[in-house]
């Protein structure tokens, strides 16, 4: 028979767990082989091939029609990231690509990474009650998405169980277009080809996070970028919800995020 005390921490780890999941749900969009998700390679610095979508998604005045998911944390319209070591924006080569968290994965020591375009009914609706919610004199309804998710995925050199966890998704209705950034865990800043530590993922040339248009102009780097601090994006945001950052990106318009990057070490440090 079990005792007891080992009943009730079964249980209390249950519960855990479950609301933990509860937590996961509010905040990344489902993914996953399940949800008809495509992985990518295990590949240092590798990609996706070329995809072709369906909807043409506009960026910054620019219709694109065809993208790639990288595995260092990009999604690129023009042409393959695999660099992986990140740039400060705006890039000086005019690269046109959003950037939930470049920094040096390495998904053959842990991790995959998923995309999907849809244009399922349930998931258009939950992306444009949020949408609604964080912009709402902007009319929106979603036609469109493409999810793409780092699913805690390891650093180059890792000698550790680190992994971090996070999603982009593109949206549009064919004429306004926005991105969505989420970030549900984030263990690690910088792979050991960039200055960091194989123990601690820490050190270094750390991951950045934001967008880039192309034209040297318009872009946007979420605060703590480069630095320790980007370590604690999981508590920053600029709608009021920890762990996600939202722009409409169909032509330049950042209003209303704060310009100073998160306390290293204060986990409760969170704009809203």
């Amino acid at each position: 028979m079990i005792p007891t005390s080992v009943l009730l921490l079964l249980a209390l780890g249950a519960a855990t767990s479950d609301e933990a999941e509860r937590e996961k749900g509010s905040l990344l969009y489902p993914y996953g082989l399940d949800q008809g998700d495509q992985k990518n390679p295990k590949l240092d610095d590798g990609t996706s091939p070329k995809l072709t979508l369906t909807v043409p998604f506009t960026f910054y005045g620019k219709e694109h029609q065809s993208l790639y998911v990288n595995n260092n944390g990009v999604i690129s319209f023009d042409a393959k990231v695999s660099q992986y070591t990140p740039d400060p924006f705006p890039l000086a080569d005019g690269r046109p690509f959003v950037t939930p968290y470049w920094a040096d994965v390495d998904n053959v020591r842990g991790g995959d990474v998923f995309y999907r375009e849809t244009t399922d009914t349930p998931l258009l609706a939950r992306v444009t009650q949020d949408i609604n919610q964080y912009f709402p004199t902007t009319p929106f309804t979603a036609t469109w998405a493409f999810v793409a998710t780092w699913d805690h995925v390891a650093y180059y050199g890792s000698v550790s169980e680190k992994g971090n966890t996070f999603q982009a998704i593109l949206t549009t209705d064919t004429k306004t277009s926005f991105i969505i950034l989420n970030y549900w865990d984030i263990q690690w800043t910088t792979g050991e080809a960039s200055g960091g530590d194989a123990e601690t993922g820490l050190g270094g040339t750390p991951a950045h996070a934001g967008f880039n248009s192309g034209d040297e102009t318009n872009f946007y780097n979420i605060p703590g970028s480069q630095s320790d601090a980007i370590l604690n994006i999981t508590q920053t945001s600029n709608v009021h919800l920890p762990g996600r950052w939202v722009f409409q990106v169909d032509n330049f318009k950042v209003t209303g995020v704060p310009t100073q990057p998160p306390k290293v070490v204060d986990i409760n440090n969170c704009w809203l």
